[in-house]
């Protein structure tokens, strides 16, 4: 598949917050209202091995972003399911509360993950890292425009880099 040409501006740069790609992206996303602009590829993450994602990205050289499901462990549990193609994502340190930028409200949490080789727990760590944000389940349930509530997980923003 060819990646889309994207046309921008010289000089633009996407360098979100974390407080930026939770209000104008995930939960743009999430309640199906338009983003302020279509530079996200949505892919399942999963089914690559990280040094195969700068190819599925619509922009970026050293940072990817992409809308990916999180696909369950257990089809009834919450843990989620992070084997990928050749190895797995391990999560590391404590997952991270995104704040608005008045720093008085939680509008998401933002989580490390190392790509490790093989199958856990002999894998072997690699340089790859990604960051998960997710939305609040708070933040998920939405009125429809008929007034009805719905509830969507699917969605999350993954941010890829090499370091």
């Amino acid at each position: 598949m060819e990646k889309p040409e994207i046309q921008l501006p010289p000089g633009f740069r996407f360098h979100p917050s974390d407080e930026e790609l939770i209000v104008h992206y995930l939960k743009n996303k999430v309640t199906s209202n338009p983003l302020p602009a279509s530079i996200i590829a949505e892919i399942d993450l999963y089914k690559y091995n990280p040094w195969e994602l700068p190819s599925k990205a619509l922009f970026g050289e050293d940072e990817w972003y992409f809308f990916s499901p999180r696909d369950r462990k257990y089809p009834n549990g919450a843990r989620p399911n992070r084997a990928a193609a050749s190895g797995y994502w391990k999560a590391t340190g404590t997952d991270k509360p995104i704040l608005t930028s008045c720093g008085t409200k939680s509008i998401g949490v933002k989580k490390a993950l190392v790509f490790y080789k093989g199958r856990p727990p002999k894998g072997t760590k690699t340089e790859w890292v990604m960051h998960e944000y997710r939305l609040l389940e708070t933040m998920i349930w939405t009125p429809k425009r008929k007034g009805s509530m719905r509830v969507s997980t699917a969605k999350n923003i993954k941010l890829m880099f090499q370091s």
